[in-house]
């Protein structure tokens, strides 16, 4: 504070004799109507926060694509509607409460969720390629109450059955073996009954209960069968009314992806609640159904304005990506020969890393993970006398609930969403990367605009790959990418508690048909665990074992990690962060434009800060 601010002799601000300014913890500004205080508390839940101001930017604390998922499905359980484009367009909460609106009370007559299914892009590749195998899952191990009992887990499981359509799914192989069709059973056709089974594990030692747990997983993935209809199983090891047990679920992976967990498991808590209690389970109203959405994608994918995108997608596909390996990814690498290592990053850097870091560059974490993965790669290639690249192309994942259609909700749909396409990322001078200067700001910014250039976050690649007929011709004949990324997101971890996952289970578990081929030479699955103590990054590295050895890898995952480590140190510097052009559409202007524009704008006003384009 000033008793006056210093002028000049002509009466103007004297800008030099400004003292140094004091920076202090900034203040939170509390709520001031009902819905402000009502999105506070959401964004603080969902972001596993003490308090929330409601100037505070939900990416800024950490929040990511798929938190969004589950900050609108919160509020539509209070009542209130929010999508997704609402969410990354007022990403405060003072903004946002503006246009927070009531649920219309509109039902969508034409959303019948049983019958026969046309199958996502994701689930069109699958079945095109592979068939449906049944050990194809994702699973999930979990600390049971001590007082589960088999009727109340029973009739919770009914009611998830019930309830999430997509878990009645079927898929009878029709005539030759390329030939498959899809069909959601109607309610009360699968009974959860046949899905459970109970071991006792009352007096088992901790070596053979834990043998016990390997081989009953082993067996229930057997009994999986797509073409019956049976696409989950729940084994409950009981380990009597004195200690907590564990609860095994396993389900095909054509019905869950990794959203879906999130929706599954607080379904099946709440519903064990009502069992326990005495009351019939009643979960929150559904979403659209996963069929419905099947369908919009299906007419989507005629769309001129998703067939003008082909241009696009063929630029990508046809840049230079030169082998990693002495050979190409063959038929021969199956899941049998692959191999995996999973690397742990917990750092006092981390934190920055996860908010900061998009915050100063308007970015998103996948544009920080994927740059850092960029520089590794290319490192990698020099490291070992690979082929210079000038960039790199890989097939990135996303979660594929795209806010598409203005009448689709799927904020609590289950299903197979996931959607794969390829990206390519422009190269940098790795040595200035690594060093953590300007030209790693500058790669970060490169990476991000290349993002950006992708319409609804990439989802259209699949369409006109898998289910346009005229553009999938054009599209097949490319060869997929030798690397894949996969952020999962972040998960609270909490130890000793019921429903939560053991802790030496942490994060999805999951197997696959060992005969079928990889997709992938190098694959990297990623996720944030938020732990009491602080945040820990998750890689597992999964590989060809005939391409690569496990030095190499791990030469490559460290990489990774350092570049990570390099970009929370360049967001140290005062010159770090700022726009990009895909920050101003309604300006016509390149990077080159806005970094000339910054720096005036922060020689004349001094400004120790310049990432909020809401200053501009």
């Amino acid at each position: 504070v000033l008793a006056a601010l210093p002028l000049t002799t002509n009466g103007k601000l004297d800008r030099q004799a400004l003292p140094a300014p004091t920076f202090t913890a900034a203040h939170q500004r509390l709520p001031r109507t009902p819905q402000e205080d009502i999105l506070a508390g959401l964004f603080a839940d969902v972001l596993g926060l003490p308090s929330v101001g409601i100037d505070d930017s939900f990416f800024d604390l950490g929040g990511d694509s798929i938190s969004v998922i589950q900050l609108i499905s919160r509020a539509r359980k209070l009542g209130l509607v929010l999508s997704p484009k609402d969410v990354f367009k007022h990403q405060h909460v003072a903004g946002l409460a503006t246009i927070i609106r009531l649920p219309e009370a509109t039902a969508q007559a034409d959303d019948i969720a049983v019958g026969e299914l046309f199958a996502t892009p994701i689930m069109h590749y699958f079945l095109a390629h592979y068939g449906v195998p049944a050990v194809f899952t994702q699973s999930l191990l979990l600390q049971a109450p001590a007082e589960l009992v088999l009727a109340d887990l029973t009739m919770a499981c009914q009611a998830l059955l019930d309830h999430h359509d997509i878990l009645r799914l079927h898929a009878p192989q029709q005539g030759d073996a390329a030939a498959w069709q899809l069909e959601v059973a109607p309610t009360g056709t699968v009974r959860a009954d046949a899905c459970i089974e109970r071991i006792d594990a009352s007096s088992m030692d901790a070596s053979v209960f834990s043998q016990r747990i390997t081989e009953a997983s082993r067996a229930a993935e057997q009994r999986l069968s797509p073409a019956q209809g049976i696409m989950w199983q729940v084994v409950w090891f009981d380990t009597g009314r004195q200690a907590p047990g564990r609860l095994l679920l396993i389900f095909h992976h054509l019905v869950v992806d990794g959203v879906a967990w999130r929706i599954l498991l607080p379904d099946l808590i709440s519903a064990w609640q009502a069992a326990r209690a005495g009351r019939t389970p009643q979960l929150d109203a559904k979403s659209t159904s996963f069929r419905q959405w099947a369908q919009r994608l299906h007419q989507e994918a005629a769309n001129p304005r998703r067939i003008d995108e082909l241009p696009l997608w063929l630029h990508i596909l046809q840049q230079h990506d030169p082998l990693l390996s002495q050979r190409p990814l063959l038929a021969q690498d199956t899941a049998s020969t692959a191999r995996d290592i999973t690397l742990r990053w917990r750092h006092p850097r981390l934190t920055e890393l996860l908010t900061r870091v998009p915050a100063i560059f308007q970015a998103r974490i996948n544009d920080v993970l994927l740059t850092a993965l960029t520089v590794a790669v290319l490192a990698w290639r020099r490291q070992r006398g690979m082929d210079e690249a000038n960039g790199l192309r890989l097939d990135l994942e996303g979660h594929g609930r795209e806010d598409l259609f203005d009448d689709c909700d799927l904020s609590r749909t289950v299903g197979w969403f996931t959607s794969v396409f390829p990206v390519w990322l422009p190269g940098m001078d790795i040595a200035q990367a690594l060093a953590g200067g300007p030209e790693l700001g500058r790669a970060l910014k490169a990476v991000k605009e290349q993002l950006r250039k992708l319409p609804d976050n990439g989802i259209g690649f699949g369409l006109l790959r898998h289910l346009n007929a005229e553009t999938a011709a054009t599209l097949e004949g490319f060869a997929p990418a030798q690397l894949s990324f996969n952020y999962l997101g972040r998960f609270p971890v909490t130890r000793d508690q019921d429903w939560t996952p053991l802790a030496d289970s942490e994060g999805l578990g999951g197997s696959m048909d060992e005969s079928l081929p990889l997709t992938h030479a190098i694959a990297l699955n990623a996720c944030v665990l938020d732990h009491p103590e602080g945040p820990e990054l998750v890689a597992t590295w999964s590989w060809a074992g005939a391409l690569f050895d496990e030095g190499d890898l791990r030469w490559l995952a460290e990489g990774w990690f350092d570049a990570l480590h390099a970009l929370a140190v360049h967001a140290e510097r005062p010159d770090a962060g700022g726009l990009t052009p895909s920050d101003m559409p309604l300006v016509e202007l390149d990077q080159a434009g806005i970094e000339s524009l910054e720096a005036e704008f922060l020689s004349s006003m001094d400004l120790p800060d310049h990432g909020d384009p809401d200053e501009y």
